[in-house]
């Protein structure tokens, strides 16, 4: 496998810190990527890739081992409340899923590097042509209120974003998006759902530790997490 490294530049998510990125460098990246998924690399358009920077290790990679996952009692009350979203699996990025994407973007994160949201954007950020994306749709009656956007690979699905309708804020369709994709894992036999990168400090992902048990990528091994860390 060929690796290039990219030159540091701003942090996203901690202000005051610089990244820099190992990134995957041969052209078929598709037969590998499962493998990369496992020593916490991650898929962004095209482009896999996993932090490196000289002086933070805060990026873990974080996954949950679908068999042992238990929701917690407010995990099971928020599964409850949204038993009146309808859930359907599509493999086709369909026209009606950008506006809600641009509306979820530029109202609730003008200060994120994906504001403001453009079509260039959200297909160059999700599409790639060596694998097709799940595309987890919620409905509320007929209305399309949230995707969940994934990969399905051979032992696992990794999660690559969710966007949902502002105004639907109240029902806490991020973490339902999680809750759902476990299920799904579940359903199709499949050990890991990947959800990305954890910050503790970074108040935008503190979200991801709620899913109890974790496993995270520190010092080139998984480590399994049982209770949340204060």
């Amino acid at each position: 496998m060929k690796f290039g490294i990219t030159q540091t530049f701003d942090c996203s998510y901690l202000p005051q810190q610089q990244e820099k990125l190992l990134i995957y460098a041969e052209d078929k990246p598709g037969p590998y990527y499962e493998t990369l998924l496992e020593v916490g690399f991650r898929r962004s358009g095209e482009q896999i890739y996993r932090p490196h920077c000289d002086q933070c290790q805060a990026c873990q990679s974080i996954r949950i081992p679908v068999s042992l996952f238990k929701p917690s009692k407010s995990q099971k009350r928020l599964l409850k409340r949204n038993q009146d979203v309808k859930v359907v699996l599509s493999e086709v990025n369909k026209a009606q899923y950008y506006p809600l994407y641009e509306q979820y973007i530029n109202q609730r994160h003008e200060d994120g590097s994906m504001y403001p949201a453009s079509e260039k954007q959200y297909a160059s950020f999700l599409s790639c042509n060596w694998i097709t994306p799940l595309f987890i749709e919620f409905f509320l009656a007929d209305r399309l209120i949230a995707v969940a956007v994934t990969d399905q690979l051979q032992g696992s699905l990794s999660a690559l974003y969710t966007f949902f309708a502002p105004q639907q804020q109240a029902r806490s369709l991020g973490t339902f998006a999680v809750l759902q994709q476990i299920l799904i894992a579940a359903q199709l036999g499949k050990k890991y759902v990947y959800l990305g990168y954890q910050i503790d400090s970074c108040q935008k992902m503190s979200y991801k530790r709620n899913f109890l048990p974790h496993e995270r990528f520190f010092k080139d091994k998984w480590q399994l997490i049982t209770k949340k860390e204060q």
